[in-house]
């Protein structure tokens, strides 16, 4: 499915934009989860539950915590996928930052240049450039063009960046 969006089509809440290679990334650690996953964390259970009373076992209580925390994250996982929306980056322009662009800017604030991917809420990871695009710098960034001065409101205050490029 190709799905073709306007700047103010990002703002739903109900769901998650993500490209078919992350689709298909999250498809698989569901499976691997359900499959590979299920089967140790039962046969944890299975170890912890030899050792005795199941009263007084403390790893038969951490295995079943781990279960319940395993079962949470397929849930979750699964709820993702339910409401998972393709973006088709090839129909994306680069006029303009879009959700899934590759933005590099320079912090006015303290003439550092950044370089950042604009990413639903449910992928974002500073640590690898990816941030929110409902983030206060994402929001700030969307839509704006090549060599545009836009300014976010953070907690710290306001950070001016001038986008330098768009991919």
């Amino acid at each position: 499915m190709v799905i073709f969006f306007k700047l103010g089509d990002f703002s739903v809440a109900n769901f998650v934009y993500l490209t078919q290679e992350r689709l298909r990334e999250i498809e698989n650690e569901v499976k691997e989860l359900k499959t590979t996953g299920r089967k140790e964390m039962a046969q944890t259970i299975a170890e912890a539950r030899s050792f005795g009373d199941l009263s007084e076992n403390a790893e038969y209580d951490a295995a079943k915590d781990a279960q319940g925390l395993l079962e949470l994250k397929i849930s979750k996982m699964e709820d993702l996928l339910s409401r998972a929306q393709i973006i088709d980056t090839s129909t994306l322009s680069n006029d303009e930052v879009n959700i899934l662009s590759k933005v590099k800017v320079k912090n006015l604030n303290n003439s550092k240049d950044y370089e950042y991917i604009l990413v639903s809420p449910e992928e974002a990871d500073f640590k690898q450039g990816k941030i929110a695009l409902t983030s206060p710098v994402g929001k700030a960034l969307m839509g704006s063009k090549l060599g545009e001065t836009v300014e976010a409101q953070v907690p710290a205050g306001t950070i001016k960046f001038k986008i330098i490029s768009i991919n």
